[in-house]
């Protein structure tokens, strides 16, 4: 008779089975914890770098857009600026035609839009400010096209729009500026920057023009048209005209600031 074979395997039985302790299981959750406590600055800074660099591509494509706009070859459609000459034009309107707005609208038989809109479309967006942006038609970018002003995103260099200039000993005054392609030879001048526009409102001014005084002695003294953002880690984003952006934590700081690169021909 053959005997049977000795099983290797024991049976199961309800004492075999063991479970996680309470002690086991306090400290998983707590190596748990502590992990998640470690690798969440890392993930938040990683997606707060990818929107910085996000909000640089953005710049950049708009300075690379002006740089087109302002060259005498390259430029399409330049909207009402024929009335100043065809070699001349207005950083209004290229703003303008970076929104959309004014003679730039693109909704046929609406008055207003909120961008993004339903393609998608969102210009002169930076992606830390997620407030949704209303445009109107028939209003330049000046004139209430762009709101509400704490949506605002970029500020264009309010020294080419406008230019300073003493109308009588001691009244100072703001005047119009005219651009044309000799103002891409001033690479070094910002086009644009992020802005607060809640700063802006707080100094009630407009949004969308910005730049220190740079030791002005007239309107733009004491920063009254000053409101960078500091969104990005403390550091705020400008394009210059030549199109390279940096991230700075004291964009005052920057030369280009007080050159007036306002350029009318003879």
């Amino acid at each position: 008779m053959v005997k049977p074979r000795p099983s290797c395997f024991r049976p199961i039985t309800a004492r075999s089975v063991r479970g996680f302790t309470l002690v086991e299981l306090l400290v998983t959750i707590g190596v748990i914890g502590l992990l998640i406590a470690i690798l969440l600055p890392a993930l938040g800074g990683a997606m707060s770098s990818a929107r910085r660099f996000r909000c640089q591509m953005s710049q950049r494509s708009v300075a690379f857009d002006f740089s087109v706009f302002a060259d005498e070859t390259l430029h399409g459609d330049r909207g009402n600026d024929r009335y100043i000459g065809a070699e001349r034009f207005t950083i209004e309107t290229f703003q303008e035609s970076e929104y959309g707005v004014d003679e730039f609208w693109r909704w046929n038989g609406i008055t207003t839009v909120t961008t993004p809109d339903d393609s998608g479309w969102d210009p002169l967006r930076c992606p830390e400010v997620t407030e949704p942006v209303v445009l109107r038609s028939n209003s330049p970018c000046s004139g209430g096209a762009i709101s509400p002003p704490t949506s605002v995103s970029y500020a264009f260099n309010l020294r080419l729009h406008r230019r300073e200039v003493e109308v009588i000993p001691g009244a100072w005054g703001l005047r119009p500026i005219e651009l044309d392609e000799r103002v891409l030879d001033y690479g070094d001048v910002p086009l644009l920057i992020d802005a607060d526009g809640a700063e802006a409102t707080r100094l009630g001014v407009t949004p969308i023009y910005t730049a220190p005084a740079a030791g002005s002695s007239g309107p733009l003294a004491g920063d009254a048209f000053w409101f960078p953002s500091s969104r990005h880690h403390g550091s705020t984003n400008i394009a210059f005209i030549d199109g390279h952006v940096v991230a700075t934590k004291t964009p005052a700081d920057i030369p280009g600031w007080a050159v007036d690169p306002g350029l009318r021909r003879p």
